[in-house]
């Protein structure tokens, strides 16, 4: 098979193929490589922004920190729709590029890219005029007037992080994760260098913090678009010329995107119960300081199953796609094996160094008195680590397949049946505090990611058995796609 080199950038073979589509239609394990790694570099640096501006926040006091904790739930509703609509249409392109389909890949990114900006204006505008009730109802107490703050300026922003997360979900798709990493990560970089200027030298304050988040993504979003729009190095191209309404593709996107996206509110509503539970338990904002704080941590932890999962998602769709299950099967358990290996490194690594990372969020003489328990929520919880590969990785997978509902399901059941009632028991039944709803949370997601996984591995075998039944069909001349 020949290949052509343009400038070094673009690799196109004899089918008409970007390297990147090469790489995703290859081996599997090599292609869960190829695009893990990028994006983990990538997502680090976007996790370490998050660390950053709480370092940076820090310097505000706690009710700072706390008004950010207030905030995440919300900010993660946007986040995740427009995560989840990247993650319908990554699928949705991924298999589409598997059955040799571009035309219907190419209308897949026009068709997620309008349908996140038509969920973010939506959501966005009653955001924006009930932001103060909402955390006065949440129990911002003294940090209300910092959450409104700093919630109304990522609220008003939605429409620019959803497209962001829609066309960095198109690259991963096309299996142009390399690019999609370099260009997220300038994005973080921006952002962690604009903190400190908007916070401090502009004297901002905590705005200033939401003003850099969201400068940052809208630069990012500026070279995706022109990427997509006017260079030559992408598989796929945004022509609004060629666009017409297609139902049925919006619905394939809708079909993985918005379990994708419930997946995300369903985490976020969550949080809005545990944050409760935590004020309930703490019985000031310092508890929610913690959490909020001792969670951007282990954030940095498991953004390397999040850069994994991001490769399984197309690698298992264009498997899917091209109905070649024992890839799809290899795919998934080399994931899983990585990344739980590299989990317990992490969960080693994080377990001591935690008095070293805390003095990072406690520099300043208002937040000091957060140390010790910031340390013991960080080594409680750091030990889900290895095992959230186990459920992130298989969810993943269910997305690939297009199985967007039984990815939901999983969060559905971690969240309402173990995540919850875990943290009601042990934290205010049982009596044990903080400590409880730590303990509730580390033990619901390691039981949640161990079923999701022998869920997967069933589908995979199901799979398996309906091809080698298709073979046999075939050689008896039946109609294959009757057993699909």
């Amino acid at each position: 098979m020949s290949e052509h080199h343009d400038d070094g950038t673009n690799d196109t073979i004899e089918s008409g193929y970007t390297k990147g589509v090469s790489t995703l239609l290859g081996d599997p394990r090599r292609a869960i490589r190829s695009l893990a790694i990028p994006m983990i570099v990538a997502m680090s640096l976007q996790t370490a922004y998050n660390l950053f501006d709480a370092i940076w926040v820090s310097g505000l006091g706690s009710d700072a920190m706390a008004a950010i904790g207030f905030v995440f739930p919300v900010f993660f509703i946007i986040v995740g729709l427009g995560s989840g609509i990247g993650i319908g249409g990554s699928s949705a392109i991924a298999r589409r590029i598997g059955s040799k389909d571009k035309e219907g890949a190419q209308m897949v990114l026009m068709h997620s890219l309008l349908l996140a900006v038509i969920i973010s204006i939506i959501i966005s505008i009653p955001l924006l005029v009930f932001s103060y009730d909402l955390f006065v109802a949440m129990g911002a107490g003294s940090a209300t007037e910092d959450a409104v703050a700093y919630g109304r300026v990522l609220f008003g922003g939605a429409a620019i992080m959803m497209v962001t997360n829609v066309l960095a979900g198109a690259l991963g798709g096309e299996g142009a994760a390399r690019r999609s990493s370099i260009i997220l990560a300038l994005g973080s970089v921006l952002n962690v260098v604009l903190d400190p200027i908007f916070i401090y030298s502009l004297d901002m304050g905590i705005a200033g913090a939401a003003w850099a988040t969201l400068v940052s993504f809208g630069i990012t979003a500026i070279v995706l678009l022109y990427l997509y729009i006017a260079q030559k190095e992408t598989y796929l191209k945004l022509d609004f010329r060629l666009y017409y309404w297609n139902s049925a593709v919006n619905r394939d996107i809708l079909r993985v995107g918005l379990p994708a996206s419930l997946m995300h509110i369903s985490m976020a509503l969550t949080q809005f119960v545990i944050i409760i539970l935590i004020t309930m338990a703490a019985g000031t904002t310092d508890g929610v300081a913690i959490y909020t704080t001792g969670w951007r941590v282990i954030s940095m932890t498991v953004v390397v199953l999040q850069g994994i999962a991001s490769a399984v998602t197309p690698v298992t769709g264009a498997a899917y796609g091209a109905r070649q299950y024992d890839k799809l099967s290899t795919s998934h358990l080399y994931a899983v094996k990585s990344g739980f290996i590299t989990g317990l490194v992490l969960l080693g690594i994080i377990f001591v160094i935690a008095p070293q990372i805390v003095h990072l969020f406690t520099w300043s003489p208002d937040s000091a008195h957060l140390f010790d328990e910031l340390v013991l929520f960080i080594r409680i919880m750091v030990f889900m680590v290895p095992f959230t590969a186990f459920g992130m990785l298989s969810s993943a997978a269910f997305q690939g397949m297009g199985m967007g509902i039984r990815a939901l399901i999983t969060t559905l059941f971690n969240a309402v049946f173990l995540s919850i009632p875990f943290c009601y028991i042990m934290g205010i039944v049982f009596n044990m505090g903080l400590i409880g709803i730590w303990l509730g949370l580390c033990s619901a997601s390691i039981i949640s990611s161990i079923i999701v996984f022998g869920w997967v591995r069933l589908t995979i075998r199901g799979l398996l058995r309906a091809e080698k039944e298709m073979k046999s069909d075939l050689i008896k001349g039946k109609d294959p796609d009757s057993v699909r």
